[in-house]
């Protein structure tokens, strides 16, 4: 066992012969030995010197061997400890290996023991190495996560920061519109600025859904559809049209439910202006998920047909067309005997940063 840094060992044991030829044996195999005739210089020399283990004889003048082990044992950072006797008792090798021996060696009058001894120490010293490793590499780990903690709590508190600017330049812009719509006489001037104002209120809504979720990968889809539809009951409402919402609580990837949430926003808007000109009746908005990896929104009514109304707002169709194309689909007009019915089909992903982690 040649090292640079020899493993120091100590040895104690009130026999001075068999403290030296143990001394002997031991320091050809590379360790370097120190020697204590009794637990109290054993004890004194454990506080002065770092040894990598330690031997204990269990016959030792003035104490039992397992008493001078539990006063090892109780030092900082005590060396595993092999437990040595020179009975063959078996309960004396079980009640060592109990106490927390790291290895039990029965003394012989040929010698035969020290190469037990030997590899004894070897072993003692390897597994403390071992177990010294992997608690480090735990520290290491528990350091490390509270760093990343710390870093994420950081980045959460800047995002949060940074939606909340984008939350406020929304409103500014909101602001902004509306100012110039109240300051032109032309109405259908006011009318486009107004849809601009919906438009910019409908993105800013979808915004706030998202920033004021946990999770950034994926959003509830159910919650969310009811959330951003919530301003458009009360038009509903004001209206006397029933607005009714059936989404499963499926959960998506957060760029669809982003286009989701700007599609079901123009369409449902579009029927509330459209749909029932001089009266009312019921807008329907369904998600559902005919198989794992497919989503349906279907948003329908019962009036007077939305063709007309889509192609007199070719803002709206662009914005709906474009929104359909991130979603790889589009949108599928159904002819009905009452009303409309507008399909979007489309199928459902997963983000990259998940699927690396499968």
């Amino acid at each position: 066992m040649a090292q640079i840094n020899p493993p120091h060992v100590l040895y104690i044991d009130d026999d001075e012969g068999i403290g030296r030829l143990v001394q002997k044996a031991l320091t050809k195999s590379g360790f370097l030995v120190s020697l204590a005739h009794d637990g109290d210089e054993g004890l004194a020399l454990l506080k002065q010197h770092r040894f990598n283990a330690v031997g204990l004889d269990h016959f030792l003048p003035g104490h039992d061997g397992f008493d001078v082990f539990e006063m090892l044992k109780q030092q900082a950072d005590c060396p595993p400890i092999v437990y040595v006797t020179g009975s063959e008792d078996i309960n004396l090798a079980i009640q060592a290996l109990r106490a927390g021996a790291s290895d039990f060696v029965i003394k012989d009058v040929e010698g035969h023991f020290l190469a037990l001894l030997d590899r004894a120490f070897a072993a003692a010293i390897d597994r403390d190495r071992l177990k010294r490793e992997k608690e480090q590499a735990e520290q290491d780990m528990r350091e490390a996560n509270a760093r990343l903690a710390q870093l994420n709590a950081k980045q959460t508190i800047m995002l949060r920061e940074m939606n909340h600017r984008i939350g406020n330049s929304l409103q500014l812009i909101t602001s902004m519109i509306r100012m110039q719509s109240m300051s032109t006489q032309d109405k259908e001037v006011r009318q486009v600025l107004q849809q601009a104002i919906e438009r910019v209120i409908a993105v800013s809504q979808v915004h706030q859904r998202l920033y004021t979720s946990d999770d950034i990968l994926f959003v509830q889809m159910r919650p969310y559809i009811n959330q951003i539809l919530s301003d458009h009951r009360v038009t509903a409402d004001a209206q006397e049209c029933s607005l009714l919402i059936d989404a499963v609580d499926c959960r998506l990837e957060t760029d669809q439910a982003i286009a989701i949430g700007i599609i079901v926003t123009e369409l449902v808007t579009n029927s509330l202006r459209h749909a029932y000109p001089g009266g009312s009746g019921p807008i329907r908005v369904f998600l559902k998920t005919p198989d794992a990896a497919t989503c349906q929104l279907i948003v329908e009514d019962d009036g007077v047909g939305l063709q007309p109304a889509l192609r007199s707002s070719a803002i709206g169709a662009k914005i709906i067309d474009g929104m359909a194309k991130r979603l790889k689909s589009k949108l599928d007009i159904e002819a009905r005997d009452i009303g409309t019915r507008l399909i979007v089909t489309f199928p459902i992903t997963t983000p990259q940063s998940e699927e690396s982690a499968a």
